[in-house]
Order: structure tokens, then C-alpha cells, then sequence
């Protein structure tokens, strides 16, 4: 009764006109309040210990994110074991150890993690790695040693992570491999250090093995246009045989089998269409249990029939894609997943020995019963005849027939993956949520450079930044306009990261297209985007060099100018909303200050928010709200949907707006409320 009654209020005190596909089509569905998408999850990220005894999570304490345990058998007994009053935790880790947990946190996004380790005798936390200015990583933990992980830090030389074991105990540290220019190490369950990586002058990756003197010697060569879809992904028990997922020969990346004695290597699963992506192997004994494939949607290949017979019995017990979170090291019990594209993510602990799954909570209880929007997956070809997976959600009401289709036009959001190295897939997406709900259709686009997608679609993306990347969205584009899907005149482009940069590339290159933009941390000149990368970045400048363009010829700071949205600044004729964090280490501030500036003294109006205590996007969930706030109201005044009032969404968060307030609505008076004003 209180969620009904929650709803129908915030429907009433919503100022703005019905969306163009609700018109005259009775009641439009009510408002989903921003708090339920971006506010706090009521718990997520459930695992068990290894040794089964406690269930773990986390959940608000006090408003921010903790870890909390509770005994296996009561989890009644719940309680919070950490303490960050800050940015939250997002992420953590058992150890073998049965008393220890370790998680990751920065200072305001600025990326220097430290490794924390929780003591769940005494609920002590202490910074294993507390060495100012300084990135660490967790780089192994194994049940050969419980006592001790393995930590990665970059505190002789920023620009390298040496490898260090740390005892969980007493915190001491010992080196166990030094980095002189490496982009990573292979590291076994014994934690011996089996391969190191490094990038080759000619682009490719060498893979080097240890030659036993203290040196190393050459142990494969990776062309250059395999060195995102061949990678390392493992030993079997033995040692002696090493998973490798590679696409050498081929096009997608398969999971193969590689003897290091004989040096035979065999197939072991594939996909024409697809990279292999997840690999479950046996926590203990490392036998190969089932692979994952993602196109459209997830599949599983299985090569244990008792774990296929696993996945048939959850397969009948919630809807949704099923993930395993977490195992025990006897592999008896799971935690698992059900993803679902318009709900909550459901938790169930799974007796594998029973056969039955115990339900345990829901991430995020509020979303229940509200008007959440179904995914649909569509292929586009793109101009020159690449398929273009798409993933496209539609508003309430829109798709009577609920064919993946709308009944009529109806504007859009183009929303950018950033990376560009990554991709967009099937699932809840908060933001297609959001804006779905607004009265828009949200269209995801996995553009060239786009990764699981084989090599051949991964490498068409190398310097087309602003190019031919572009050039796919725009085609989608164009597809959902002839598909009746859009409103030619109400289209905008969104997107964070690398979609940010796509978003300002829409409204320099293609003005007329988008009727507005929204850019999150988006890089606004290519080159100063690389001439500022961390120093932590420095093995991987090749990979730059060759798939964006070369920051340091003549030849390629022309090119570089050239597709850089800053140098066509004075082409942009549409409203741009731009969010950034004061503390991106990666898109610096600079990038964001520098195209505000230039539109500025060409009088082109445009609203810049800035994030104090953010780095590369916003992590704080009141930063999170608060921005989402923004853009809706600013997307509304644009595109003629819906919005929640801006009203108290600032609470908490530390947001600011240098410009362009008066280009929102609420936004300035907002701003007044929470500055006192």
C-alpha cells in the first residue's frame, strides 16, 4: 500500500508534458523514482566462504555501501564488518585464510587503490598498502596458501606493478617479481610466476617465460591484431597445461588448450560469431566445467554433466540468466544469479548435492511491481555490411504488441558504451530503465572496436575513431528511424567515457542529427586525452598508438587534431549537458574545461555540472542520483518526456554547476536549496 501511494504522488507533482506515445492513450505508466534505479541497492554482491560457513554482502550502512557476514546457517546474525563512510565499497573478496576479507578503495575517484584486509576476529581493517600515491591490485589468491595474496603495487616506479606476497597476519610484504616494463605477469596456485606480458614496438605482445637465470626468454608472439582477443586464462591442476583463449588462425577468440611440455594446442569450444567469454573451472582441481558465449544473450556450452544437470534444475527455479557468483572450495554449494532484463537481480544459495536452491534476497526489493521495460536484441547492418548487435528498450505502452517494435515513432536516446573497448549486452540497465520510463526509446549500439565480437569487427574499429565508429551509430540510427522506432527530430546521444567523446562527435560532426547531447567524462581532444594518460598506463601505449592514432608524429597529432571534437567546437548547434569528476585520472577535468571554455567564447550555449569528490563517473550513489536528475530534466526540455522534479536530489551529493544552470529546468533553484541560498 505505501509503494502505491509513493507513486501516485510523485506522478501528481510531475511538471511536464505527457510523452508523444502516451498521448491520447489513456493514463501513462507512473514515474519509477530515480532513488529505486540509483539509489543504494538493499543488498548486493552475495558470496559465501570458502569454506562455507558465512554468507556475505553488501549493504547500506549507515547510507553508505559495507561489507556485512552472517553465519551460514543464521543470517539473521548479519552484521557489518567494515566501516567506509565515504564512497562506499563495490567490491571484495574471501580469502582462504577463514578470516579474512579484502576489498579495494580509492580517495575520490581518483583510482589509487589500496588493498584493505578485514579481520572478522576483531573487525580490525588496516590498508596492507598504505604507501601514499600509490596503485595496488589484488594479483592472487590461492588456496595453496591461505595465509598470503599476492599484491600488485606501484611503489618503486609508477609506472610498473611489481608483485609482491603479503602475509595476512602480520601485513609484511616480500617481492616476489619486479616489473621493468611488463604489462602483467601469469602467475600460478603455487604462485609461481609462469609468463610475463609485455607490448612489442611492432603493436603485437609478446608473451616471455622465465629462463630460471633471472632473465626471459620468448615464449610466443600475439599479432597485433590478436592482442585483444588472446589472452591467458589459466593452469589445470597439474600446471603443465594452460587454458588460452585465442583467435590466432582464426576470427573469435576460442578456448584452447595448450600442453607446455609438448607445446600441442587443441580447441576445446567456439562460436563462430562470438569470443569465448566466461571459463568455469573446479575451484580445486581445475577440470574444465562449461563456457560461456555471448551474441545476443549468454549460452553455455557444458563439459561436466553434473554441472549441466545443475543448470537444468536452476534454469526451472527463477527467470533470467544464471550467474555463479560464488562457490565453496568443495564446489558443493553455489551462490547464484538470475539476471533479469526488467527486474531486480534475484539470489539463491544452491545445493548441489540436493539439488535445491534456497532463495535469498533480491538486490533491490523496491523495483518490484514497477513498470520496468523488457531488452529486445536487433542486428543492424551497418553501410558497409557489419552486423551491429543493438539492444533496444522502448517506453510503457509503446509496444502493444510486444513485438520489439513500437506502435509509432517515438524519441530516442542513443546511449554509447565507453571502452571503446568493451560492449553493451542484454540485462538491467538502470538507464534504459530510467529513460525508457520517461517516455523515450533507449537503442545501445556495439559499434566497431566493440569487443567479443571476433577480431575482424574488434579491428575494423583501429583509428576510426570520429570514423567509421561514428559512422555505425549513425546507421543505427538511421535504422530505427526507417524502422518507425524514432522521431527523426527528437533523437539525442548519451553516453559516458568513450561515450562522452561519441556524444560530442555527434553534435561536431553530425550536427544537424541529435537534438541534444549528453556527455559523461568524455575526452574532447584526442590528444591531450593521451598525453595525459596515468603512468600506469605506460605499457600499453603501443596499444594506443595503434588502434587511436599516434600522439607523438607529426603525421599522427594532424590526424588526431582532425578527429578531435574540440578543433570542430564552432559546428555545434544542439544543447549539451557535460558531467564530469574533478578526480578522473584518466579523462582529466581539462578535457571538460577546455570545450566548455571554447563554447563559451563562441557564445554556444552549454550547462557543465562538476563533481569535486568524482573521478571517472560517479560512483557516490547522491552523486549518482544527482546527476541523473540533471539529465533527465535537461533530456525532457529537449526531447519533450517526462522527468521527476529535480526538488531534493542534491542532498548529499557535491555537485556544482560552473555554467549553463539557467539550461535546466529546476536546476538552479536547486542548487539555491542546497547551497543554503
Amino acid at each position: 500500500m505505501a509503494r502505491s501511494l509513493r507513486i501516485v504522488v510523485l506522478t501528481a507533482l510531475t511538471l511536464v508534458p505527457p510523452a508523444a506515445w502516451a498521448q491520447n492513450r489513456g493514463p501513462a505508466a507512473p514515474l519509477i523514482p530515480r532513488k529505486v534505479l540509483f539509489g543504494n541497492p538493499d543488498r548486493a554482491g552475495a558470496k559465501i566462504s570458502p569454506d562455507g560457513k558465512y554468507l556475505s554482502w553488501l549493504a547500506p550502512r549507515d547510507g553508505v555501501m559495507n561489507v556485512w557476514v552472517a553465519p551460514a546457517d543464521d543470517l539473521a546474525k548479519a552484521r557489518p564488518v567494515t566501516a567506509d563512510k565515504k564512497r562506499g565499497i563495490r567490491n571484495y573478496n574471501w580469502t582462504y585464510s577463514g578470516k579474512h576479507l579484502l576489498y579495494l578503495q580509492d580517495t575520490g575517484g581518483d583510482e589509487d587503490y589500496h588493498v584493505y584486509r578485514v579481520d572478522l576476529t576483531t573487525d580490525a581493517t588496516d590498508d596492507l598498502t598504505p604507501q601514499p600515491k600509490v596503485r595496488a591490485t589484488i594479483s592472487g589468491v590461492s588456496p595453496h596458501h591461505p595465509k598470503e595474496i599476492l599484491i600488485g603495487l606501484n611503489d618503486r616506479d609508477i609506472r610498473f606493478h611489481d608483485v609482491y606476497r603479503v602475509n595476512l597476519e602480520t601485513g609484511t610484504k616480500e617481492l616476489l617479481q619486479k616489473n621493468d616494463g611488463f604489462r602483467g605477469f601469469l602467475i600460478d596456485d603455487q604462485y609461481r610466476v609462469r609468463f610475463a606480458m609485455k607490448f612489442a614496438p611492432d603493436g603485437g605482445s609478446l608473451v616471455l617465460q622465465p629462463d630460471g637465470k633471472g632473465d626471459w626468454t620468448e615464449f610466443a608472439k600475439i599479432p597485433m591484431a590478436d592482442t585483444l582477443t588472446t589472452n591467458p586464462a589459466g593452469f589445470d591442476k597439474t600446471g603443465d597445461v594452460l587454458y588460452l583463449i585465442d583467435s590466432r588462425g582464426r576470427d573469435t577468440g576460442a578456448l584452447t588448450t595448450l600442453d607446455l611440455k609438448t607445446k600441442k594446442q587443441t580447441v576445446i569450444a567456439e562460436d563462430p560469431r562470438t569470443d569465448c567469454g566466461g571459463i568455469m573451472l573446479h575451484p580445486t582441481e581445475h577440470t574444465l566445467q562449461a563456457v560461456s558465449f555471448t551474441y545476443d544473450r549468454t549460452r553455455w556450452q557444458f563439459f561436466d554433466p553434473k554441472v549441466k544437470a545443475d543448470f537444468d534444475v536452476l534454469a526451472k527455479v527463477a527467470d533470467g540468466e544464471v550467474t555463479i557468483t560464488s562457490r565453496t572450495r568443495d564446489d558443493q554449494t553455489w551462490i547464484v544469479a538470475f539476471l533479469m532484463d526488467n527486474g531486480p537481480v534475484r539470489y539463491y544459495r544452491y545445493d548441489r548435492g540436493a539439488q535445491k536452491a534456497e532463495f535469498l534476497f533480491t538486490n533491490r526489493q523496491a523495483l518490484e511491481g514497477q513498470p520496468l521495460q523488457k531488452m529486445h536484441a536487433h542486428v543492424v547492418k551497418s553501410r558497409d555490411g557489419m552486423d551491429l548487435m543493438c539492444y533496444l528498450t522502448l517506453p510503457p505502452g509503446a509496444d502493444p504488441k510486444d513485438a520489439g517494435m513500437p506502435s509509432r515513432p517515438v524519441p530516442m536516446v542513443l546511449l554509447v558504451h565507453g571502452g571503446p573497448w568493451g560492449r553493451d549486452g542484454w540485462g538491467f540497465h538502470p538507464l534504459h530503465q530510467l529513460l525508457a520510463n520517461r517516455g523515450y526509446a533507449v537503442l545501445s549500439v556495439n559499434f566497431r572496436g566493440s569487443t567479443g565480437f571476433g577480431k575482424k569487427f574488434l579491428n575494423s574499429g583501429n583509428r576510426e575513431w570520429a570514423g567509421k565508429m561514428h559512422d555505425d551509430l549513425i546507421d543505427a540510427v538511421n535504422w530505427a528511424v526507417a524502422k518507425k522506432i524514432a522521431d527523426p527530430s527528437k533523437i539525442a546521444i548519451m553516453g559516458g567515457s568513450y561515450g562522452g567523446y561519441a556524444t560530442l562527435v555527434g553534435l561536431t560532426f553530425t550536427p544537424e542529427v541529435f537534438a541534444c547531447g549528453v556527455d559523461i567524462v568524455g575526452p574532447s581532444n584526442i590528444l591531450t586525452l593521451l598525453s595525459t594518460i596515468p603512468p600506469y598506463w605506460a605499457p600499453a601505449v603501443q596499444l594506443f598508438k595503434d588502434r587511436v592514432g599516434d600522439f607523438t608524429s607529426a603525421e599522427g597529432k594532424k590526424f588526431l587534431t582532425e578527429r578531435s571534437p574540440l578543433t570542430h567546437v564552432a559546428k555545434i548547434k544542439r544543447p549539451l549537458l557535460i558531467g564530469q569528476g574533478a578526480n578522473d585520472p584518466r579523462v582529466k577535468q581539462a578535457e571538460s574545461d577546455q570545450i566548455v571554455k571554447a563554447m563559451k567564447e563562441r557564445n554556444i550555449p552549454v550547462t557543465y555540472v562538476l563533481f569535486p569528490d568524482e573521478g571517472h563517473g560517479f560512483a557516490r550513489p547522491a552523486n549518482s542520483l544527482a546527476f541523473n536528475a540533471v539529465a533527465e530534466a535537461f533530456l525532457a526540455k529537449h526531447l519533450g518526456g517526462r522527468y521527476e522534479p529535480i526538488g531534493d536530489a542534491f542532498t548529499g551529493s557535491s555537485l556544482t554547476a560552473p555554467t549553463g544552470a539557467a539550461g535546466v529546468p529546476g536546476l538552479a533553484e536547486a542548487l539555491g536549496k542546497k547551497d543554503g541560498k
